[in-house]
């Protein structure tokens, strides 16, 4: 019981800190997505094609979540994107207070769209709301078509599911009907992407996917 009621008082102060970043964000007029994922599922090749596609249309910022390193941040700095890096140390997650500190100065005129990349787990980031206004994740078709059933949560939390990796399909034990009928199972209201950051294949749904939720 204790360490419910522990658990019960950081998601409680954890959400209090997100309705502050959440106003944050309105008052920015800025889409803030939650970018979540196990490690090398290809989130930040994913935020590359979307800046490398969007960015004379949309203006983006990046709040990168990492526990060591900022490579992926590195990445992404020849787009021109105020970036933000968060190193966790040894925390698996962002939470809503380390995203705080990351936006408090971060500059958000003239922006449209905050991406936060989350650390890389299939577990703690689904449990920590950080003000987003979508939570969305990243299956690599590596990971096999059991993963909606195995980690319900992430599938629940999030509004939509990309699969990625399409292309190595033919070379990987993974059954797109059944993984698509998993997360709908854990999620009826998914919406769901199959796409590849290599040949860019979904990337265009992707895309208009993140122009439907600007307006």
């Amino acid at each position: 019981m204790v360490e419910v009621k522990v658990l019960t008082d950081i998601l409680a102060a954890n959400d209090a800190i997100a309705e502050v970043n959440r106003k944050i964000f309105k008052e920015a007029g800025v889409l803030s997505l939650n970018l979540m994922s196990s490690p090398g599922a290809g989130k930040t090749s994913l935020l590359e094609r979307t800046l490398e596609a969007l960015s004379d249309e949309l203006k983006f910022g990046i709040v990168e979540g990492d526990i060591a390193t900022t490579r992926d941040a590195e990445r992404l700095e020849k787009f021109d994107v105020p970036i933000t890096q968060i190193n966790t140390q040894s925390e698996c997650h962002l939470d809503a207070n380390m995203v705080h500190g990351a936006i408090k100065d971060f500059p958000f005129a003239g922006l449209d769209v905050l991406i936060i990349e989350n650390v890389g787990n299939l577990v703690c980031p689904a449990e920590f709301v950080v003000g987003e206004d979508h939570k969305m994740m990243l299956l690599s078709v590596t990971e096999g078509d059991d993963k909606p059933l195995k980690y319900p949560l992430m599938f629940h939390e999030s509004s939509l599911l990309l699969i990625n990796k399409t292309d190595l399909l033919p070379y990987v034990d993974f059954d797109m009907e059944v993984a698509k009928r998993n997360a709908l199972q854990v999620s009826p209201k998914l919406d769901i992407l199959t796409i590849s950051c290599k040949t860019g294949e979904g990337l265009d749904e992707w895309f208009d996917w993140i122009r439907a939720q600007r307006v």
